[in-house]
């Protein structure tokens, strides 16, 4: 991705944020609460020019990250491609004013040449903004202060082995933060304390070539809250988020998991691929471990399937866009084929839903409604 293109990216993002609800939605994840990609926004528009745009700005180095909002304040980070160094920058949401920006010396590393060394999407809160990077041999997790961007902690998770680079982004649960760090040796999640980055569980996963999908947490109607995660060698993997216990696991996913799993209509959608296009996308009913049920398959997805796009929904809708240029519409609960249209392009970026449209914008930094 160009840095124009990243300028592009946030500059649609920041165009949704302007228009945000009364209640003051703040977008804290990657693909904003639960990683859902759902705006509570009323007046975007599905048209614009350049002249709609309330401010622009330039940002130093390339980022794949997406940029993450508190209140009236944007997270960002990206990084230098000559030298590896991870760079956060804290802007104000009304005129584009920088706030403070950080520095963090890295080094430099293979990765996959439509990687960058800021991939992952950081996560915040009222207090603090968490942003995680990784080499071969750290991967790091850091809190800085939201006023001025100071370091709160830092932890070192360990090595990270992966071929084409890292990018999971870390969310929050309650008073912790979670990362799934899941690679080629000694893949776990874990968890750690909000205030003092302490862990308070480290739970080991399969081992994969590498994992990018961000967890998301699934709250039953009756019971426990569940973390899911999705990776090459296993998914889903339902896990406690308080204590790291393994609640079930399926056994699906073969190939590389890109794409982050989702929930639609009381199923888990999730999916992987190789070579640039998705391979398999199924939708599982979850189980339920306090009354003994396992979780099965409730249906499996064919053709144009995403590989890097993560799926969004609309009510019992479940929307597709296949990195190649191809939407396709599901009846979420039963898995039938709506219908399936051709926008053109090619995509990186997750579709994100506001009201009865849907935004996507292409490796291009072309923005499909």
């Amino acid at each position: 991705m160009s840095r124009d293109c990243l300028y592009c990216l946030l500059r649609c993002l920041l165009v949704l944020w302007f228009a945000r609800p009364a209640d003051g939605q703040d977008w804290t994840r990657f693909r904003g609460p639960n990683g859902a990609g759902q705006s509570g926004a009323t007046t975007v528009p599905a048209t614009w020019t350049s002249e709609a745009y309330r401010w622009r700005v330039g940002l130093p180095g390339i980022g794949y990250s997406s940029p993450v909002l508190w209140g009236r304040r944007v997270f960002v980070t990206s990084a230098d491609e000559e030298n590896a160094t991870r760079i956060v920058c804290c802007l104000d949401v009304g005129d584009g004013k920088l706030l403070w920006k950080r520095s963090f010396e890295s080094s430099t590393h293979p990765k996959h040449p439509f990687n960058s060394y800021a991939a992952a999407t950081p996560t915040v809160d009222a207090d603090r903004v968490y942003v995680a990077w990784t080499t071969p041999q750290e991967y790091t997790l850091l809190a800085l202060d939201q006023g001025d961007g100071r370091v709160v902690w830092r932890r070192d998770l360990g090595p990270y082995v992966a071929r084409h680079g890292s990018g999971a982004s870390p969310i929050l649960f309650e008073d912790t933060v979670i990362v799934a760090n899941e690679q080629s040796e000694k893949s776990s999640a874990i968890a750690v304390d909000r205030t003092t980055g302490e862990t308070r569980w480290k739970t080991g996963l399969p081992v994969t070539r590498g994992g990018y999908a961000t967890p998301c947490i699934y709250q039953p109607d009756q019971g426990a809250a569940e973390l899911i995660l999705a990776g090459s060698a296993y998914g889903p993997i339902s896990l406690d988020p308080r204590t790291g216990k393994k609640n079930w696991e399926l056994k699906l996913l073969a190939d590389r998991v890109v794409g982050s799993p989702v929930l639609a209509s009381g199923r888990i959608i999730l999916g992987g691929g190789e070579g640039g296009r998705g391979t398999q996308m199924v939708a599982v009913k979850p189980g339920d471990p306090g009354k003994g049920i396992d979780p099965e398959v409730a249906y499996e997805i064919k053709g144009s399937l995403p590989y890097v796009c993560t799926p969004v929904t609309h009510g019992d809708l479940l929307f597709l866009w296949f990195d190649l240029g191809v939407v396709t519409c599901l009846d979420a609960p039963t898995g039938k084929v709506h219908w399936r249209q051709r926008v053109g392009g090619n995509y990186f970026g997750s579709p994100v839903r506001v009201g009865n449209r849907i935004y996507c914008i292409s490796r291009k930094g072309e923005m499909v409604v």
